[in-house]
C-alpha cells in the first residue's frame, strides 16, 4: 500500500494515514474479483485503486483486468474536479438557461480543456478554433459554440438557441427573463427575514448563504439592491427577486 505516492510521502513525513484509507482500495479491488472483471474504467485519480484490483485478482487466480483511465474534468472553478458536492458543476438535467450561463462563466483557459474532454470536435477543429482566437476572434464566440453543442446534446438545438438569446438579452442588453417563475410563500408572522425567504423559495441553499449573498450586494428586489442582511419582507408583498446574475423569481408573501 505504501507504493502509493500519497501514502509513501505521508509515511516518510510521519503524518497519519487513516485505517479507512487503507481498507478502501482493498474493498474496491474485491469488486473486480467478485465480478471477474476483464476491464475497469476510472478517472486518473483512481489509478492506484485500479492497480490494486489487478493485484488482488492475481491472488484469487484470476487474469488481471485491463485498466483504462480517463482525464478528470475540472469544474467551474477550473481547479477542483467537477462535483455536485463542491457545487462547481453543470448538471445535465439543469435548464438550458442555467447550463448556458454556467458554461459562459468559465475562464477561457478552462474552455479549451472542456472542448477537449466534452466536445465531439476533432483535435484538428479545436486547433483551428485556437488559431482563430489567436488571430482576433473573441473567445466568447467560441464559448457560445461550446455551450450550444453541450446543451443541444442534453436538450435540443432549439432550446440551446433560445438559451443563447435569453443570455444575450439578460447580460448584454440588460433585459430580465420573460418567463420568470412565480412562487407563493405563506407565513404566520407579519414579516419574514429576506435570507429565510430566499431559502424557502429555493434561490439559495441556506439562510446563511442568503445572508452572505445580501452582504455581497448580490440580492435585488424589484431591481433595487438590498444592503441590510437583516432586511425583512412584509406579508402581502408581491415582488421580483434577483440573486446573482441568473436567478430570478416573483415571490408573493401571504
Amino acid at each position: 500500500m505504501l507504493e502509493r505516492d500519497d501514502f509513501n510521502s505521508r509515511y516518510k513525513a510521519n503524518q497519519s494515514i487513516s485505517l479507512h484509507e487503507l481498507i478502501y482500495p482493498l474493498i474496491q479491488a474485491y469488486d473486480s474479483v467478485f465480478l471477474k472483471a476483464d476491464m475497469e474504467l476510472g478517472g486518473t485519480d483512481q489509478k492506484f485503486n485500479l492497480l490494486v484490483g489487478r493485484e488482488i485478482q492475481k491472488n484469487y487466480g484470476l487474469q488481471p483486468q485491463i485498466i483504462l483511465t480517463v482525464p478528470i474534468l475540472e469544474g467551474l472553478d477550473g481547479v477542483k474536479k467537477m462535483s455536485k458536492s463542491l457545487n462547481n458543476f453543470v448538471g445535465i438535467d439543469e435548464s438550458p438557461d442555467d447550463m448556458f450561463g454556467k458554461i459562459m462563466s468559465v475562464s477561457d483557459e478552462l474552455m479549451w480543456r472542456w472542448y477537449e474532454l466534452l466536445s465531439f470536435k476533432s483535435q484538428k477543429e479545436i486547433q483551428e478554433q485556437k488559431k482563430q482566437v489567436k488571430n482576433g476572434l473573441n473567445p466568447k464566440e467560441v464559448k457560445i459554440a461550446l455551450a450550444d453543442e453541450i446543451i443541444s446534446r442534453f436538450h435540443d438545438k432549439e432550446l440551446a438557441k433560445q438559451a443563447q438569446i435569453n443570455f444575450t438579452n439578460q447580460f448584454t442588453n440588460k433585459q430580465k427573463p420573460t418567463d420568470i417563475e412565480e412562487f407563493e410563500c405563506a407565513i404566520a408572522d407579519s414579516s419574514i427575514p429576506l435570507a429565510n425567504l430566499l431559502k424557502i423559495a429555493d434561490m439559495v441553499k441556506s439562510s446563511s448563504e442568503g445572508i452572505r449573498m445580501i452582504k455581497q450586494g448580490a440580492v435585488k428586489i424589484n431591481d433595487k439592491k438590498v444592503a441590510d442582511h437583516k432586511y425583512t419582507v412584509k406579508k402581502q408583498s408581491n415582488d421580483t427577486y434577483q440573486v446573482g446574475k441568473r436567478k430570478f423569481k416573483k415571490i408573493r408573501v401571504k
